[in-house]
């Protein structure tokens, strides 16, 4: 796997809309290919980045569980799933884990899943990870190193918090991270010193702070891609110059 980044965070920090322009940020400086990857179960990477998504992994695991159809082995199934699920944009692709696992037991088809999903990510520069809070999906199928981990929280005492609280279970979890940091999001005028007072006081690298956008909050609201942010965007600029420290080599 090439250079990879993660972000994660409790839901309506804005965790994905910063996956999205991550992605967009690589693809614009050249730094392609880039594969992003949806492993959040509550996927929505994919309206960020104004993508259609039919397969999803979840689906071929699923599948997998009832067995591979006649006259294919199990491995060749696997892999024809994994190459469905990819949807294919200009300078980067998508992939999508989908729904969390249900009843019984998935490590038959976790282990091939995993297998297949390494393959594709040598393909690939970088790599641009959107994860659940809980971390579920990479600590079961993402075996290579993590560069870099950004977890996102609001502006907040109590979100700074949560934020520490995944870092810690990224520690316990035993996951292969090279460098675990915090982006502040959606702050307002006049909170960066008391945002750095509290991020200081959970002993966490600050990655940078992006502000309040009504440009973001109205792309949200009209279901358009946020993907699609003006050059003038408060929230793109900030986003970018925190990228260019993460990836700007």
């Amino acid at each position: 796997m090439g250079y990879s980044i993660a972000l994660a965070g409790k839901g309506g920090t804005g965790k994905t809309t910063l996956a999205g322009l991550l992605v967009r940020y690589l693809v614009e400086k050249g730094k392609t290919p880039v594969l992003a990857v949806d492993a959040d179960a509550n996927a929505n990477l994919n309206e960020v980045l104004g993508l259609e998504v039919g397969e999803t992994l979840g689906d071929a695991r699923e599948q997998m569980k009832k067995g591979a159809p006649s006259g294919m082995t199990k491995d060749l199934f696997m892999e024809m799933k994994v190459q469905e699920a990819v949807v294919e944009a200009d300078g980067f692709d998508l992939i999508v884990m989908g729904r969390p696992e249900g009843p019984g037991c998935y490590c038959a088809a976790n282990t091939l899943l995993t297998q297949f999903l390494d393959k594709l990510l040598d393909n690939y520069r970088f790599t641009v990870i959107d994860n659940e809070a809980g971390m579920e999906h990479i600590s079961r199928l993402t075996t290579d190193n993590v560069e870099v981990l950004l977890v996102v929280s609001d502006p907040t005492h109590r979100g700074v918090q949560a934020a520490s609280r995944i870092v810690d279970l990224t520690e316990q979890l035993g996951l292969s991270i090279q460098r675990r940091m915090l982006i502040v999001n959606q702050a307002k005028d006049g909170q960066e010193a008391m945002i750095r007072e509290v991020v200081g006081r959970f002993g966490l690298e600050l990655a940078g702070i992006v502000p309040e956008d009504p440009l973001v909050r109205e792309f949200d609201l009209e279901g358009k891609p946020t993907v699609d942010l003006a050059d003038n965007s408060p929230a793109l600029n900030a986003a970018y110059r925190i990228f260019d420290r993460i990836a700007g080599e």
